[in-house]
């Protein structure tokens, strides 16, 4: 029972907003391209696919992280008790996990069309050379974002078969979202990581960080519009774009004090709130 314990907390299960996160990108593109006139079981079922996929990649990814900060979370509060940096779970062992997620996950992908399993195929590298990024660059919430947000294009083209123009546009202003919120993430740990030497927007901006998430969010919100104005959306879905940007700026922009973890944490989370909200605005613009 306490290896199982372990696993969970190494794979953060208990933790379900890294899983969401990725998860809601994949609908969002889903949506976009089904046909809400036809039967409805193929949404479903694809939709639960995406679910188990993200659950599965994003605890892959956890272990893989672990497993390449290991040394880094040992310096820092937050993370020094992760049971790879712990040395409660060793890195052969990480990896033995790793390497039966990746599979389940693979297990999920072969139930889409092959355009789809090719393109997911090669996303890949860039879910496991994520933690490497902070090693090299101040940029690592862009990097995160362009692969966190990658299942957007896999949710259209699960449904289409092929790439478009719309997708790419979303996909585009989803990575800025993640820059975002991933910015707001990082001043959690910007002490430690500042001592340690690695390298996050949340460093690179600590001085002025409204700056940088009211371009981000501006540009998802903008996105977001021309989304819905390619695709026909109806008035319901631009409401709830109106909705969003107001709990993006006034709930996160403008509540945001570098200073205090927790609410940092709080405002980070609420973006899967925000997720969903995007889904539903997207759902009531093609049916109502």
């Amino acid at each position: 029972m306490n290896q199982l314990n372990l696993f969970i907390e190494l794979i953060r299960l208990k933790k379900p907003i890294g899983y969401m996160l990725l998860f809601w990108p994949c609908v969002w593109g889903l949506t976009i391209a089904y046909d809400f006139k036809k039967n409805l079981n193929d949404y479903f079922f694809y939709l639960i696919l995406f679910f188990l996929g993200s659950v599965f990649m994003r605890s892959a990814g956890c272990i893989v992280n672990d497993i390449l900060d290991r040394k880094f979370d040992k310096k820092v509060s937050r993370t020094k008790n992760r049971p790879i940096a712990s040395g409660k779970i060793t890195v052969k062992l990480g990896l033995f996990y790793s390497t039966i997620l990746c599979l389940l996950a693979f297990f999920v992908l072969i139930n889409f069309n092959l355009f789809t399993i090719i393109l997911a195929l090669a996303s890949m590298p860039l879910a496991f050379t994520y933690p490497l990024m902070k090693r090299f660059t101040y940029w690592p919430q862009l990097f995160l974002g362009v692969t966190f947000n990658y299942g957007l294009i896999l949710g259209w083209t699960s449904i289409k078969g092929e790439i478009d123009i719309i997708p790419i546009i979303l996909y585009l202003g989803a990575i800025f979202w993640t820059l975002g919120y991933d910015t707001i993430y990082g001043f959690q740990d910007i002490e430690d990581d500042e001592i340690i030497g690695v390298k996050s927007t949340s460093i690179k901006f600590k001085e002025n960080p409204k700056i940088l998430l009211t371009i981000c969010y501006l540009i998802f919100i903008l996105v977001l519009l021309i989304t819905g104005i390619k695709l026909g959306l109806n008035k319901i879905f631009f409401l709830g774009v109106f909705l969003i940007m107001m709990h993006l700026f006034f709930f996160q922009v403008f509540r945001l004090n570098k200073n205090d973890k927790i609410k940092c944490l709080n405002i980070f989370k609420s973006n899967n709130f925000l997720g969903f909200m995007t889904l539903i605005s997207i759902v009531l613009g093609k049916v109502l």
